[in-house]
């Protein structure tokens, strides 16, 4: 290594030392003042079914990390639709041998007080698994499934809420 690659190396290194403490959260205290308060004021509705049982989990852990219980400022409500496919059967057993589980969330944040409606939107997200003759593995499989769709959809919903909330700031 010459003298002057070396000289362009530290440079280089120099240049993003410097730029090290100008990254933010996007949707952090310091870029908006008061949205962290204001996510861990989110109270979660009860959500229906298996899958809602993993949302709710995972979008309280995301909302509101710090284990306090503040007095909430906004409700969200959520519908969670799931369905199953099997895209393949194989020809000797005359069963699927992998499939594919898509769920949906439709989702509405309101503010408590007024119940005037900040967002609503919705989220998809599909999982794929193996299928086999195991019954039992089977049925873990899809359970494995319905949790890593809960969390897709557990961190675009909170992603979304942040960025709704984010505006009012």
């Amino acid at each position: 290594m010459s003298l002057s690659d070396r000289a362009r190396a530290g440079a280089a290194l120099l240049m993003a030392f410097g730029l090290a403490g100008c990254f933010q959260p996007l949707y952090g205290e310091a870029a908006h003042p008061g949205l962290v308060d204001d996510l861990r004021a989110v109270e979660v509705t009860p959500i229906k079914d298996r899958i809602g049982h993993y949302l709710g989990d995972d979008l309280i852990s995301k909302l509101n990390g710090s284990g306090e219980t503040p007095a909430a400022k906004y409700r969200l409500a959520i519908t969670v639709t799931q369905n199953s496919q099997t895209p393949t059967v194989s020809s000797q057993i005359n069963a699927a041998n992998a499939a594919t589980v898509i769920g949906k969330a439709t989702f509405t944040l309101t503010k408590i007080d007024g119940g005037a409606v900040v967002y609503k939107g919705d989220a998809t997200s599909a999982a794929v698994y193996d299928r086999n003759l195991q019954g039992f593995a089977n049925l873990r499989a899809s359970r494995d499934a319905e949790i890593r769709i809960a969390r897709a959809l557990s961190d675009e919903i909170a992603l979304r809420v942040a960025a709704a909330l984010g505006k009012q700031h």
